[in-house]
């Protein structure tokens, strides 16, 4: 995939144009809203050294990246304590209280983020934040960056059937919302939610936030966007509005 950092310039596979007229956003929350993988990862960092966790060397960042981020607690404990589910569940579940704690202090959104959420609300589309988090994370993340108002729908891996990188939690998001998947696009940053939204039958725009750009591209991603100011981002956001304008007569 070519990728163009010029100011003006976009490659046909960065288009969104087979969207138009676009009716819906859908949006991931840890990383996508605003970077909490640095938050997650110190929780993880820390408690798993408390218990021992790899000989109590703390695990790294790309142990973190590929075998944490983006996935459901499920199967996060699955991978971690696979002799003892019901041990990882609790670690989990004490992990999500510090992450928590820390995240009041430390959350930070995305660049660009509040730009493309006024250029959506001035659009009149439909939005979504359809999230693995567990429901406190997403409420107080959601809160935290004054987007409570601005969701139609907060969709949970854990309100469905099958969490990211299945694509029911997309699935719902549209149903709920009442939208076509061929008139919604998805923006995720992690490989798990990235399959998700491809999946469900959506074009993806990921977000290098903290995940490995050759990773991501795994998933296929239409394509990647360092933020929200990235220009391959607003030039495809411009084709799209230019091709849902009415014919001049």
């Amino acid at each position: 995939m070519t990728i163009s950092s010029g100011e003006n310039s976009v490659t046909s596979s960065c288009s969104l144009a087979r969207l138009a007229p676009l009716e819906a956003v859908l949006f991931d929350v840890d990383g996508t809203l605003c970077d909490s993988d640095p938050i997650h990862h110190l929780a993880f960092r820390e408690m798993l050294q408390e218990i021992g966790f790899n000989g109590g060397v703390p695990i790294s960042e790309q142990f973190f990246v590929e075998n944490i981020a983006g996935k459901h607690n499920d199967d996060i404990a699955a991978l971690l304590f696979p002799n003892d589910l019901e041990q990882g569940l609790k670690f989990c579940v004490d992990k999500e209280d510090m992450f928590r704690r820390l995240a009041k202090e430390e959350l930070k959104p995305i660049q660009g983020l509040y730009k493309l959420k006024k250029w959506v609300e001035d659009h009149g589309l439909k939005r979504a934040a359809v999230t693995n988090a567990p429901k406190e994370n997403a409420e107080l993340m959601i809160s935290t960056l004054g987007f409570s108002d601005f969701f139609e729908a907060v969709i949970l891996g854990d309100d469905c059937e099958h969490a990211k990188p299945f694509p029911d939690p997309y699935l719902k998001a549209l149903d709920i919302l009442k939208v076509s998947k061929d008139h919604t696009v998805v923006f995720e940053d992690s490989v798990s939610g990235i399959k998700a939204g491809v999946a469900a039958g959506m074009p993806v725009v990921g977000l290098i936030t903290r995940n490995p750009e050759h990773l991501l591209m795994e998933a296929k991603p239409t394509f990647l966007i360092k933020n929200y100011e990235d220009p391959k981002l607003w030039a495809a956001l411009e084709e799209l509005h230019r091709l849902a304008a009415p014919a001049s007569t």
